[in-house]
C-alpha cells in the first residue's frame, strides 16, 4: 500500500452519546481497567508501555490532504469542523514488539502538522509534549466499530472498542484523534466485559 493511501474509517457500530462522556456515564458495560484505557485523559502510548514493558512503535499508514468529498467509512469526528482548513489526516499502527495493539487517524491543520510533526515515526503525545509543551486532552468520543483490515491486522474478531479525542494548546484546538484498540490489551486488562444491552449505557 502506498503511504500516502488513506484507508476508509472504520464503520460505527454503536456510540455513546457525547454527553454521557463529557459527565462521565458512558462506558458502564465496560471494567474498570477498561474504562481507564479509553475514558481517561492520559497517554494510551504510554499505557501500552507501562503494561507490556517495550517501547511503542509506529507504523505510518498515510499522511494526506483530508478528501473534498465524503468516502468511504465512518465520518470524521463532528469536532474536525473545529480545525482551521486544510487538514491533513494521519494514520498509523501503534506496535509493541510483533503485537499490534491499535490503529488510530488524526485530523491536522497543514501548518499545525508541519510544525508539530516533524519526526512523522513519533508518537503524537511524545511530539507534543517535546520541550515540556503544556497540553489539555478531552476525551468527546466512544463507540464500537468494525473493518475486516481491523480485524486481518489485529488477528482478532471484531467488533473493537474506539474512542476519539481533542488536543487543545492554549485554549485553541490542535488535533482530533481517533483510536481503535485491539481485543489482544485484555492479556494485560483483563475482559472488556460487555453487557447485551449497549444503548442504555
Amino acid at each position: 500500500m502506498s503511504v500516502n493511501q488513506l484507508l476508509p474509517s472504520p464503520e460505527l457500530i454503536w456510540q455513546a452519546s457525547k454527553v454521557n462522556v463529557l459527565e462521565g456515564k458512558a462506558g458502564g458495560v465496560l471494567s474498570g481497567a477498561w474504562r481507564l484505557m479509553l475514558l481517561g485523559d492520559g497517554s494510551p502510548t504510554r499505557h501500552f508501555q507501562l503494561l507490556t514493558g517495550k517501547p511503542v512503535e509506529i507504523e505510518l499508514i498515510a499522511m494526506a490532504p483530508e478528501p473534498a468529498a465524503p468516502g468511504a467509512g465512518a465520518p470524521p469526528p463532528p469536532e474536525v469542523v473545529e480545525l482551521d482548513g486544510p487538514l491533513l489526516r494521519r494514520q498509523v499502527w501503534l506496535r509493541c514488539g510483533d503485537k499490534t495493539l491499535a490503529w488510530a487517524e488524526s485530523w491536522w491543520n497543514q501548518s499545525q502538522a508541519d510544525a508539530y510533526l516533524q519526526q512523522r515515526e513519533l508518537p503524537i503525545w511524545r511530539s507534543l509534549t517535546a520541550n515540556r509543551a503544556e497540553l489539555f486532552r478531552e476525551v468527546d468520543g466512544l463507540a464500537l466499530v468494525a473493518a475486516p483490515w481491523l480485524e486481518q491486522r489485529f488477528g482478532l474478531a471484531g467488533p473493537f472498542w474506539s474512542r476519539h479525542y481533542r488536543f487543545f494548546r492554549g485554549g485553541k484546538e490542535l488535533t482530533v484523534i481517533r483510536e481503535v484498540f485491539s481485543p489482544a490489551l485484555e492479556h494485560w486488562l483483563g475482559p472488556a466485559k460487555l453487557c447485551h444491552d449497549l444503548q442504555t449505557q
